[in-house]
């Protein structure tokens, strides 16, 4: 809230009243404090004497207080509080493809887990100004998904894409994981997007899904031209440390046997996510939610700001509760039940003016 005005500010001057009963009420306050110290003092008694502080003035007190709370209720204070509005995010997702993907170390298979992962990404995202794409690479990129607005679109062409990459294991290009292709891709994909749409003030990233094997291509020059596109790249490690059998491939009709074991390279992971300017994570070692908010959040904070918005919220109401309650309060240090009552009954005939006042 960053200020506080008034809709009827004529009423303020009734604050002039209760300003001077209080006055007279410290008056007669430290009237009453010198009086009992005049009184232990000249007076000598067998037992100790204990005299209340305030006696019967704390009634007064509250009601003066309850007093003032009501001439504020009556002004119509009203706050008004400034709402920061963000762009949206566009995330561009650079899926490995790549053969090592099969490998079953994982649920399903790594290509499956990873699907999996981003539809529970885009299940995290609003919608409203965000945008996903999607590029697989191996040896070479292909788009799948262009920055689209739409989830009906995303999920489609992940639950066309669960089964199996778009890379042929018969291909030798499939063996390869060429993530310079991916980001020249990514970043092609929002250059596109730029030349229909025109610029768009929503925050950029990149998310890599990979189990870091067999890199190739120049990745330092890749993750630099991201870097100068103000791109982060948060990196997402899948597979396991121990590993899994690579796939068999059949060419010709001829079998041929899996050439090895594939495991996550989790530190070539974790330098291309240092490099980028983002984050590493690890589906199977934190929870896929975690996962999704944090890298959501993470690019929420670097969105630029849209539009700032005001807000005015009524506060009448506020001081007028404030005031019932202190002048209830006030009762309580009533002891002549005729008095309490004529104060309960004049503080809700108050209050139930000035509430019909200001509701009109």
């Amino acid at each position: 809230m960053s200020e506080v005005v008034f809709g009827a500010p004529q009423f303020l001057w009734l604050l002039a009243a209760p300003g001077v009963f209080l006055l007279a009420w410290l008056w007669r306050f430290s009237r009453r404090l010198t009086d009992l110290r005049r009184l232990r003092e000249r007076r000598s008694t067998p037992l100790r004497e204990r005299f209340a502080v305030g006696g019967d003035l704390w009634p007064w007190l509250f009601l003066i207080l309850a007093s003032a709370s009501f001439a504020v209720a009556l002004a119509r204070p009203r706050g008004v509080t400034t709402i920061i509005n963000r762009a949206g995010l566009d995330i561009v997702v650079l899926q490995d493809g790549s053969a090592s993907m099969h490998v079953g170390d994982v649920s399903g298979n790594r290509w499956q887990r990873s699907m999996d992962f981003l539809r529970l990404l885009g299940d995290s995202l609003s919608w409203n100004d965000d945008r996903m794409a999607l590029t697989v690479f191996a040896h070479i990129a292909t788009p799948q998904i262009r920055l689209t607005s739409d989830p009906n679109t995303v999920f489609f062409f992940l639950d066309h894409l669960h089964g199996r990459p778009p890379f042929r294991l018969e291909d030798d290009t499939t063996w390869d994981t060429n993530l310079e292709q991916g980001i020249a891709w990514g970043l092609r994909l929002l250059e596109k997007d730029r030349e229909l749409h025109g610029p768009s003030p929503n925050g950029k990233l990149f998310v890599m899904l990979s189990d870091g094997e067999a890199w190739s291509g120049e990745v330092a020059r890749s993750i630099e031209r991201a870097s100068r596109e103000h791109v982060p790249l948060h990196v997402i490690g899948v597979g396991t440390l121990a590993g899994g059998d690579l796939p068999e491939t059949t060419v010709d009709g001829v079998t041929e046997k899996s050439p090895g074991k594939s495991r996550l390279d989790r530190a070539s992971l974790q330098r291309i996510a240092a490099a980028g300017g983002g984050q590493y994570f690890e589906l199977d070692r934190d929870p896929d939610r975690d996962i999704a908010n944090a890298i959501i959040d993470m690019g929420r904070r670097q969105a630029p700001i849209t539009t700032e918005e005001g807000t005015v919220e009524e506060l009448y109401w506020r001081f007028l509760a404030g005031g019932l309650a202190l002048a209830a309060l006030g009762g309580v240090f009533l002891r002549d039940r005729s008095e309490l009552w004529i104060q309960l009954i004049a503080v809700a005939a108050v209050g139930a003016a000035i509430w019909g006042l200001v509701a009109a």
